[in-house]
């Protein structure tokens, strides 16, 4: 049975999961659903068209389902979906999708999003990620499973971050960024591998090696860049997490590949 504070606003139609928990001053809208043991603690607000999973934690002032940031919404009943698992802590925000891009905005299951964190409309977010403290999307941002975004950072619309990257705190990312790429500095840059958080998933010594034999090869070879990546395909089958960084690179893109701040960018 959910226990519902009898200050908190549930209007009629808002679906409410078995065994949630809805703290004082919460306001849950008409097109709502929350999922089982789902915690909103104090002063939540959830709107427009939300699905929330089973098992979230959710601090106060968190505003979820809002209307897009975005001058061309017209009130179209687009949708906010959040994964099971997730703490969502104080005045975080998330916003619905809008009808230029696919409708929903995603954020996957486990994610821990620090207090001001910002989700913006139409991104599409893996599962384990972790957003620091007034860690920001612009919209239509694609964001790979087991990310780190360093708190204050922000992220330009459209961009995608790769698999288990990893932003530095206070980056302005600009560009996309490979899979297990390091990002870093106030007009990001690529600074190298996440070699901390491959460890943390259980890459051999002799996997990190080929990695950063073909991260060498790829980012600091003589030549051009686009020589660079037609050079190094064969690798693809070297190791899987090489196969992942080329078929990012190639995959459809809006913005510009994040590189290295020295020789490879501006052989590029």
């Amino acid at each position: 049975m959910s226990r519902i504070d009898p200050t908190a606003r549930i209007e009629d139609g808002a679906v409410i999961g078995e065994m949630a928990e809805i703290g004082p001053f919460c306001t849950v809208g008409p097109h709502v659903v929350l999922g089982p043991n789902c915690r909103l603690i104090s002063h939540v607000s959830i709107a427009g068209h939300t699905t929330v999973g089973a098992n979230c934690t959710i601090y106060p002032f968190a505003a979820l389902g809002g209307a897009p940031q975005d001058l061309g919404y017209r009130d179209e009943p687009t949708r906010l979906e959040i994964g099971d698992g997730c703490t969502i802590r104080e005045s975080v925000t998330m916003n619905v999708g809008t009808p230029k891009d696919v409708g929903v905005t995603r954020v996957g299951a486990r994610g821990f999003f620090m207090s001001y964190s910002h989700i913006g409309h139409d991104c599409q977010v893996g599962n384990d990620v972790i957003f620091a403290n007034s860690a920001t999307l612009g919209g239509h941002c694609k964001i790979g499973d087991n990310v780190y975004i360093g708190g204050l950072s922000a992220v330009h619309q459209f961009a995608r971050i790769g698999r288990q990257a990893m932003i530095g705190g206070l980056t302005g990312i600009r560009g996309d960024v490979i899979p297990y790429g390091f990002v870093n500095g106030q007009h990001g840059h690529l600074e190298g591998l996440n070699v901390v958080g491959m460890r943390r998933r259980k890459f051999t010594r002799e996997r990190l090696a080929q990695v950063r034999s073909f991260y060498q090869e790829l980012f600091y070879g003589p030549g051009l860049f686009a020589d660079r990546l037609e050079r190094v395909q064969h690798r693809a089958s070297d190791d899987p997490a090489i196969a992942e960084i080329l078929t990012f690179i190639g995959e459809e893109k809006h913005r510009p590949l994040c590189l290295p701040q020295d020789g490879a960018t501006r052989s590029a």
